[in-house]
């Protein structure tokens, strides 16, 4: 595959990856990840395989995440995106969270995610989170 068809692939199942997320389709995710994905949580926990990965997103309970991508940038074998995103936070409250994931692929799966999120606290406010760009 040439790399310019490698990064519009890997751009579209960052995209897929993302609707997956917004409809809760644990599966439908799950099937764009290599067997022994990898998945931080910057700060929080890393969870290996997909029967783990599974059970981790199980356990979670974002309701109906409302999920804006401001950027998708896929080069090589990574791919980056940000945006923000509303889910519940820990309490079961809907929260705003600004966000950016790292993917790595191999060949045209997730092979590892690393995620940042940052949850605003202060009401009213909001919090820029940039990846690579001028704020």
């Amino acid at each position: 595959m040439s790399s310019a068809t490698l990064t519009t692939t890997h751009k579209r199942t960052v995209e897929q990856a993302n609707d997956a997320f917004v409809r809760n389709d644990i599966e439908a995710f799950l099937n764009l990840c290599t067997e022994n994905i990898e998945w931080t949580m910057v700060g929080d926990t890393t969870v290996r395989g997909k029967s783990a990965v599974r059970e981790w997103m199980k356990s979670m309970d974002p309701g109906t995440p409302a999920v804006t991508v401001d950027r998708v940038i896929a080069e090589a074998d990574f791919a980056v995106t940000w945006g923000s995103l509303t889910m519940k936070d820990k309490d079961g409250r809907a929260a705003p969270f600004t966000y950016c994931d790292v993917y790595r692929f191999q060949g045209d799966r997730i092979a590892t995610l690393k995620g940042v999120r940052h949850q605003d606290r202060a009401a009213g406010r909001e919090v820029a989170l940039t990846c690579g760009e001028d704020a």
